[in-house]
């Protein structure tokens, strides 16, 4: 399926390099979010797809809501606002869920729900000169795609709260100090470290192992600590009879490099 607002570059070893393509800033139309979540889909159910980048096209990551398509519907902005906040939380709960791990390619600007997508991402690379925050009470609204929840959850509660009440930026290495993102890198380099950490994932890592460690990580959030471990025991289950187990056992022998089939 071809797509206008989000460019889908597949390279070899199955990595897939998605571009939000809105410019200027990448801003979230409805438009966007529509092909985002048709995006996801499809390559959720691409076996052949190993692991996922998200990143912007041009300077910036993505500057969040599209503040001119608010404007021009502002008549009816109390009334889309219940559709509006489902449909970012459950696009950016997608990208939670995807089989294959999703790495945030940060350049520029990650403000706002642009921010709120990187969380939604299982690791992200920031350049050094990069800004990011969540804005949003500057404009007399709160983070609505799952902000509060997640940035609470990556750096804690208190730093969370001084981020979001004061609506401020920080800069790359500020977000890579706090835990907010994995790994500063010079601005302009985001996709190359991006591109090489996701080569290595899915030249390397069993794509069924991947998935249900996961899968263990994202419920084991909610649960306690007796819970998450018997969730842990079950996703270990379900990969121990794989043939993928086989050759990575068979691979470490022969020492050569594993040829994983996702099955």
């Amino acid at each position: 399926m071809a797509y206008e607002l989000v460019g889908v570059k597949k390279e070899e070893d199955g990595v897939v390099i998605l571009s939000l393509k809105n410019p200027p800033v990448n801003a979230l139309s409805t438009k966007l979010m529509t092909e985002l979540e048709a995006v996801i889909s499809e390559i959720s159910k691409d076996r052949t797809q190993r692991a996922v980048i998200l990143t912007g096209d041009g300077q910036y990551f993505c500057a969040g809501a599209d503040l001119k398509e608010i404007a021009s519907k502002a008549a009816d902005f109390l009334t889309e606002a219940p559709k509006i906040v489902e449909t970012g939380q459950r696009v950016y709960r997608s990208f939670e869920h995807m089989p294959q791990p999703v790495i945030a390619a940060i350049n520029g600007l990650a403000i706002g729900g642009g921010l709120e997508m990187a969380l939604s991402c299982d690791i992200r690379i920031c350049g050094e000169t990069a800004k990011v925050g969540l804005p949003e009470v500057t404009l007399g609204l709160i983070p609505a795609y799952g902000g509060t929840q997640r940035l609470a959850r990556t750096v804690g509660p208190s730093k969370a709260r001084e981020m979001i009440f004061t609506g401020g930026l920080i800069s790359g290495k500020e977000a890579e100090r706090i835990g907010l993102v994995n790994k500063v890198v010079p601005s302009g380099q985001e996709l190359r470290a991006a591109r090489d950490m996701a080569h290595t994932i899915a030249a390397k890592a069993a794509p069924l192992a991947i998935s249900a460690a996961k899968k263990s990580l994202l419920q084991g959030y909610d649960m306690d600590i007796d819970q998450g471990l018997k969730g842990e025991a079950k996703a270990f289950l379900e990969v121990v009879g794989s043939e993928d187990l086989m050759e990575g056992i068979a691979a470490q022998l022969e020492r050569r490099p594993p040829k994983f089939a996702g099955k």
